[in-house]
């Protein structure tokens, strides 16, 4: 199996909370692409890899970012053997290409024939999250149907529907359907899907497909990776792995609160996400 890291986001969220903060206790964070941000020991996207590389998860992480921090990753890569950087060119937010589209061009980049599990970079997951668990169950799918693609869902709050694509799934937790955003009236689900996926190979031709019918749709459809979740769940089937929760660093609230976290409560940094 390979990753594949989103990485080619601008954080422009954050980055305005971080402009605006009269602090100055945050100031050495300007600049800086969210997967980069010190979390804890590391780098937030360091906990990816360590914990891919030791669980043997995958046997190459490849990276996508954008020019504008390319060289940034490239300096932090350094230190891995198993970590490949690419760029999707692009500078600025109005000309990102979106997520859909950056993880087609690391698949065609990289030739990747294989399964691919696909992590955003600024998502970190509860301490009982297990890389080991998930490969179980990915092969549990995979025995059942080759096609068949693996995604991750956590219980959220009532409140919380219209932040996060919900799913809909049946009593074998194969998924039905994803509603993005919707009200707590249009969904009985509260089960948030965060960006982690696992496509089979078999899937990944259906990339080119979603990205031809999408070619002249506004960049909000093809940047949201869980469009092409929506997408692909009538045409492969998709099952449900289970965990307790994650942090998502979308601003500064959120990145000090994951910062925090790892510093003062992580139990075993070595063993986290394993």
């Amino acid at each position: 199996m390979k990753a594949v890291i989103l990485a080619a986001g601008y954080g422009t969220r954050l980055q305005r909370d971080v402009a605006s903060d009269s602090s100055g206790k945050f100031a050495h964070l300007a600049g800086i692409a969210k997967p980069l941000l010190p979390v804890g020991h590391c780098a937030l996207i360091s906990h990816w890899v360590q914990a891919l590389t030791a669980s043997s998860f995958v046997d190459c992480i490849y990276v996508v970012t954008n020019d504008l921090y390319q060289t940034a990753f490239k300096e932090w890569a350094a230190r891995f053997t198993n970590v490949k950087i690419l760029s999707d060119q692009t500078r600025t937010n109005d000309e990102r290409l979106g997520a859909v589209a950056c993880l087609q061009l690391a698949v065609k980049h990289f030739n990747i024939e294989d399964h691919v599990v696909v992590i955003g970079g600024d998502t970190l997951f509860k301490e009982d999250f297990s890389l080991c668990q998930v490969k179980e169950k990915f092969s549990d799918v995979q025995a059942m149907c080759e096609d068949g693609c693996l995604v991750l869902s956590y219980q959220c709050r009532e409140e919380e529907t219209q932040k996060y694509g919900i799913l809909e799934a049946d009593d074998d937790l194969r998924v039905l359907c994803m509603k993005e955003k919707p009200l707590p009236s249009e969904t009985k689900s509260r089960r948030a899907c965060p960006c982690f996926y696992i496509f089979s190979k078999k899937s990944l031709p259906l990339l080119d497909a979603f990205l031809e019918e999408k070619r002249d749709a506004p960049i909000e459809e093809k940047d949201a990776p869980g469009n092409f979740v929506s997408w692909i769940i009538p045409r492969k089937p998709v099952y449900i792995h289970q965990i307790s929760g994650r942090f998502d660093v979308g601003n500064l609230p959120s990145y000090i609160e994951c910062d925090l976290y790892f510093k003062e409560k992580l139990q075993d940094a070595k063993s986290y996400m394993v």
